[in-house]
């Protein structure tokens, strides 16, 4: 389930670097609050950051360790969350982005700091590869879930119809987010209103968070296996 990492398949990394100067051009200027989300798209848009020509002047928030070591690799500020209000542009990748550019995240495990990035945002940015635009969903939904509630939401994530799995390392451990919780890697049978859905199991005590975004991107950049790639625009 380990989806939203900073790896980009061969076929599609001519298309990262494309649209990854073209996103910065557009969206990165002096003085801006950047929000740094997950996924090889995004990585590839935070390694470009390096090249900004007034790269100092930005304050840089990431939202899981492994972006926080891509963002200092590429010598950008990093800032404290206290400047979360102020955050002009978030970069994030996407696990499916289904035909309503409703999305799926989480499989990387940072939903719940993208999601509240997300929510401060002026402006959204997501770079996907082509392969994640889908019709509707086939991804399980990742739920991250209080320790303390995991066998009472399972119990009530099966009530609501969902086929929950208990996300897990190779090791045979259960995966701990960030944030010193569960993973609950939920299938279901989507309804048509994926808002409502969301709202619904948010609404279960004991979950922190759901990793249906329901929020439009102002930008979606879908890259081509061809080096291309479409900026879509909401």
């Amino acid at each position: 389930m380990q989806e939203e990492t900073n790896w980009i398949p061969r076929s599609f990394q001519e298309a990262a670097k494309n649209l990854a100067k073209v996103a910065v051009e557009r969206f990165v200027k002096p003085d801006r609050v950047v929000g740094l989300g997950s996924g090889p798209m995004a990585a590839a848009i935070i390694r470009e950051m390096a090249n900004f020509d007034r790269k100092e002047t930005l304050e840089c928030i990431p939202t899981s360790f492994q972006i926080k070591l891509e963002a200092q690799c590429s010598g950008l500020k990093l800032v404290d969350e206290d400047r979360m209000p102020e955050v002009d542009v978030v970069f994030d990748g996407a696990d499916e982005v289904d035909a309503k550019f409703n999305m799926i995240k989480g499989g990387g495990g940072a939903l719940l700091r993208e999601k509240i990035v997300h929510s401060a945002a002026k402006q959204i940015v997501i770079a996907v590869e082509s392969r994640k635009f889908v019709p509707t969903f086939s991804w399980p939904v990742p739920i991250e879930t209080h320790p303390f509630a995991v066998h009472i939401v399972r119990k009530k994530l099966e009530d609501a119809g969902g086929r929950p799995k208990m996300r897990m390392l190779k090791e045979g451990y259960p995966y701990v987010t960030e944030n010193g919780n569960f993973m609950l890697d939920t299938s279901f049978d989507f309804p048509p209103d994926i808002r409502k859905h969301e709202v619904e199991l948010k609404s279960i005590a004991g979950v922190v968070e759901v990793g249906l975004f329901t929020r439009h991107a102002d930008t979606y950049y879908k890259a081509q296996e061809d080096g291309s790639f479409d900026a879509i625009e909401l």
